[in-house]
């Protein structure tokens, strides 16, 4: 009698758990996915459903490419059943929430680490050019800009430049731009690239004058140019025995500088102090 009693009492306490098992998500099909969807939820707290309701969504935009899961917008139950994907089918409320979760925290790792290469790449490719900026400054250079009268009584442009190759390369030829400015004038007369090929180079050490004779009929020989402009020349690259260019790393651009600094402060990474 006692065994039949204890048997009953186990069988109506099993049909009572299977009765109270929790609800979960089935895709199987878009009804089914709309109605189980709508039975989870109504199963959970009511603190949680905007939870779970942000975990279905993130799980029904991890199907589509180029949407950001780290900010989801608002879905209906029927966008989410038609989107309904494995990620979702057979699970629990609490799971679908503990699953969303895990899947932005595998993303924003993702994230960091693409960020951080970028952060990398970014660091290196400003060092170098930072390096090749500072090469480039050990040849020094002075240029003066003055206008002459030629023999047939021509005004004539003329740049004068003094040159002192401070690096451990022979310097064949000098790429550089000339800004020419003069006082009360907002635009420059000349802003202009040009090139100087050096006589048999300039070995390490050594210091040269030359004198070169623009095109007088461009805009370094406009007569309206005044006594007292001043001219300033970058060196903006130089070139070896055989022609080829130095220390030619280009800089960041703008964009490129916003986004380092961007990434940087997201991610917290600090910027090492110069060792100078």
């Amino acid at each position: 009698m006692w065994s039949l009693l204890k048997l009953s009492a186990l069988s109506l306490s099993m049909m009572v758990l299977a009765g109270c098992s929790e609800p979960k998500i089935d895709t199987s099909s878009m009804p089914a996915a709309v109605v189980s969807v709508e039975k989870v939820r109504e199963s959970l707290p009511t603190y949680k459903r905007d939870e779970f309701d942000q975990a279905l969504t993130i799980m029904a935009m991890s199907s589509f490419n180029g949407i950001d899961i780290l900010n989801p917008r608002p879905m209906h139950a029927v966008e989410i059943a038609e989107s309904a994907n494995a990620y979702m089918h057979g699970l629990t409320g609490d799971e679908a929430i503990e699953k969303a979760n895990e899947m932005l925290r595998k993303r924003r790792a993702r994230e960091r680490e693409q960020a951080l290469g970028i952060i990398t790449r970014l660091e290196e490719k400003q060092a170098n050019a930072e390096h090749d900026r500072k090469q480039r400054a050990l040849f020094s250079l002075d240029a003066d800009f003055y206008m002459s009268t030629s023999p047939y009584g021509a005004l004539e442009p003329v740049i004068e430049l003094a040159a002192t190759n401070g690096t451990d390369q022979h310097i064949t030829q000098l790429s550089l731009r000339g800004v020419l400015t003069s006082p009360g004038r907002k635009t420059p007369w000349v802003d202009e690239a040009f090139y100087y090929v050096i006589p048999e180079g300039l070995a390490p050490g050594e210091s040269a004058e030359w004198r070169l004779a623009p095109n007088r009929f461009g805009p370094w020989g406009n007569r309206d140019i005044p006594d007292n402009a001043q001219l300033d020349v970058t060196i903006e690259a130089l070139h070896d025995a055989e022609g080829n260019p130095l220390w030619d790393s280009p800089p960041l651009t703008e964009r490129q500088q916003d986004r380092l600094e961007d990434l940087r402060s997201e991610y917290g990474v600090m910027i090492e102090p110069s060792k100078e």
